[in-house]
Order: C-alpha cells, then sequence, then structure tokens
C-alpha cells in the first residue's frame, strides 16, 4: 500500500488530515483522542450558561425590522479558530507515529540427507497410489517445514546414486524430489549399505553441530559391496543421527495388473532386524508404517525431533508526526489572537 504522507510531506499540507492519513497512524497516546469530544461539549456547555444566565434586555420589533445578517456569524470564527486549536493540540498529545519493524531471523541449522529406497517393489499398490510416490509426498512436505537447513539426497536400488548434495535452495531440491522414478538406476536389487556410505561420504566434510540422515526402504539389503553395519557404524563415527522407516505391510499386497486388468497380489515380507539396528548405531529411531496416513505421521514427528532453535532479533524505527500538528495549532493559534486583537473583532461583534 502506497500511502498518502511520508517524513518529506511538508507540514502545511492538508494530506495531513485525509482520513487515510489518520487511519494510517499509530497512537501512543489513544486514550488522549478522546478528548475531542469535550471540545464540542465545552462550547455546548458555554452557549447553554451564556443563555440561561446573561442579562437580557426585553426590546420589542417588528418583524419587517428583523433581518438576517450574513455578517454577523463572522462573530462566531474566534471560537471556531479556538476550538479548531484545542483539537490540534489533542491530536499532537496523542502522538501519532508509524513504526517500521524490521525481523531478522537465522539458525545455525541442520544437515539433512533423505535416502529413498527407488526399488521395483517401491511400485506396490498399498501404499496410493504407491510406495513411491507417497514417499516423494511426504518428502516435498518435510522440505517445506524446514527454514534455512541444509538438504540433501540419495537414491538407492541395486547401486546408490547421491540425487543432490546439501542445499538450501529448497524449489532445486523439490524439483529433484518430484523428477525421482524407477528408471534412475538400472542395477536392480536393495543396496542399503551403498546407500549408507554415499550418505556419509556427502555429510563427513559438515561442519554443523547436527547431521540427520533419514532411511527409507521396504526391503533386505540384497545388493551393493557394503554391509549396511558396517556403513551405519562409518555413519556413526561422524555423528550422523540415523532414523530409519520400513515401509509396507506384511502379506498379500497388490502388485500391478494381471492379464485381465484386475490387480496382482503378491506375498510381501519385510525383515525389520537390519533396519532397527541401524537406527540404534545411528543413535536414531526405527518406525514401521504401513499405510500413508502413517508414514505422514513420521515425517511429521522427525520433523518436531530435529528442530533447530531459531534465534529473532526485530529492529523497530518509529517515527513522530505530532510536530505537524503542533505547527498547524501555532498557525491556528496565531489567527485567533488576530481576530481577537485587531478591527475585525470589532465588526464581528456589532
Amino acid at each position: 500500500m502506497e500511502y498518502l504522507i511520508n517524513t518529506d510531506t511538508p507540514w502545511y499540507s492538508f494530506r495531513w488530515f485525509f482520513p487515510d492519513t489518520l487511519r494510517f497512524f499509530e497512537w501512543e497516546n489513544s486514550m488522549v483522542l478522546y478528548g475531542l469530544l469535550l471540545v464540542p461539549a465545552i462550547y455546548l456547555l458555554r452557549w447553554i450558561l451564556s443563555y440561561f444566565f446573561s442579562q437580557k434586555l426585553p426590546v420589542a420589533f417588528q418583524k419587517k425590522d428583523i433581518q438576517v445578517n450574513i455578517w454577523g456569524l463572522l462573530r462566531l470564527i474566534p471560537d471556531l479558530l479556538f476550538a479548531l486549536f484545542m483539537a490540534l493540540v489533542i491530536l499532537a498529545l496523542a502522538r501519532p507515529q508509524k513504526t517500521n519493524e524490521k525481523v531478522e531471523q537465522w539458525t545455525e541449522g541442520i544437515d539433512i540427507m533423505l535416502v529413498i529406497d527407488i526399488s521395483q517393489s517401491m511400485q506396490i499398490e498399498d501404499f496410493k497410489p504407491n510406495r513411491l510416490e507417497s514417499a516423494k509426498k511426504v518428502a516435498l512436505d518435510f522440505i517445506d517445514g524446514r527454514f534455512q537447513d541444509r538438504i540433501g539426497m540419495v537414491v538407492f536400488s541395486g547401486d546408490a546414486y547421491s540425487l543432490s548434495p546439501l542445499t538450501t535452495d529448497y524449489d532445486l531440491l523439490k524439483a529433484y524430489v518430484e523428477d525421482i522414478n524407477f528408471e534412475m538406476i538400472e542395477n536392480r536389487g536393495t543396496a542399503i549399505g551403498s546407500a549408507l556410505a554415499v550418505m556419509t561420504n556427502r555429510m563427513r566434510e559438515s561442519e554443523t553441530n547436527s547431521k540427520v540422515c533419514i532411511l527409507l526402504s521396504d526391503g533386505d539389503n540384497t545388493a551393493g559391496n557394503i554391509d549396511p553395519i558396517t556403513a551405519a557404524k562409518l555413519a556413526a563415527t561422524y555423528n550422523i543421527k540415523i532414523y530409519t522407516i520400513a515401509i509396507g505391510k506384511e502379506g498379500r499386497v497388490p502388485f500391478g495388473k494381471d492379464f485381465f486388468g484386475r490387480p496382482r497380489m503378491v506375498e510381501n515380507t519385510l525383515d525389520e532386524t537390519t533396519l532397527r539396528e541401524i537406527a540404534r548405531i545411528g543413535d536414531g529411531n526405527f518406525y514401521r508404517v504401513s499405510n500413508n496416513q502413517a508414514l505422514e505421521e513420521v515425517f511429521a514427528l522427525i520433523d518436531e525431533y530435529e528442530k533447530a532453535e531459531i534465534n529473532e532479533t526485530r529492529f523497530k524505527d518509529t517515527t513522530d508526526y505530532y510536530q505537524k500538528y503542533l505547527y498547524w495549532a501555532l498557525l491556528i493559534l496565531m489567527l485567533w489572537l488576530f481576530s481577537k486583537s485587531t478591527f475585525l473583532s470589532n465588526v464581528m461583534q456589532d
């Protein structure tokens, strides 16, 4: 919004009395503004007292001798000027001002690596529309909830691939997440150990006090040449906390369509032992999720656990405008003195 006034507006501008200008102000002594109601009340009381208690002489005039003279209204000018003077003084005492507040936020930040399984089993549809798409959705929501944290990403199936280094460019990171698909890595299988090794390599030079890995997988380690437990111990030496999430239901689950277009059911099992041990070594937590809502709740829980303290500094720049109304009050006061102390006063009284 572009305001009508600023510090460069001259005091004699009528813009100081525009309704938009008066609404623009913050009033330091807002209760003083009720004094504006006293100004007409004082003059009304004065008129009542003058009407009932002033001396009157009974004088009879014929109707034709009574004429309204517009010049007789001039006698009201001094009273109006003084009333205006008092109103301006009240406005000045209410202290109109405007505060511009600047807020600076900063945090030491956390380094977070998302390690996501993109093996073929992530196409299973016990999550809607499938496990991978559900993981991508909660990852996007998780990124939106962070502030000044560096986030990176590793994807893996038969091999592990560093999709994004640690970055605070969240828009770029979300674009990477949306582009994740099953064809990014040709080798089939689930190389959990290799994924943890790539993650550790990305984070080992980080100098932040808090480093976190979130590993999401739906299978056992079936590929790669690095043992997951060994990789977890290596990550622990760099003080990387590891959360592990086992995704998927046990038993028969839908996986694609059969010849007749009906859901094809396959048997699904998941050995939690390795993922539990990785979380224990990494001083994190293990979670097992079997539907979309549970997955969202786990990411929300981790999001709360790993919040960095945000420091905030506020700068206030307050500008007073009461001087403008005092200048107007002095001008009106001089006009009032002029009307009371010159020949005009006699004209207005006669």
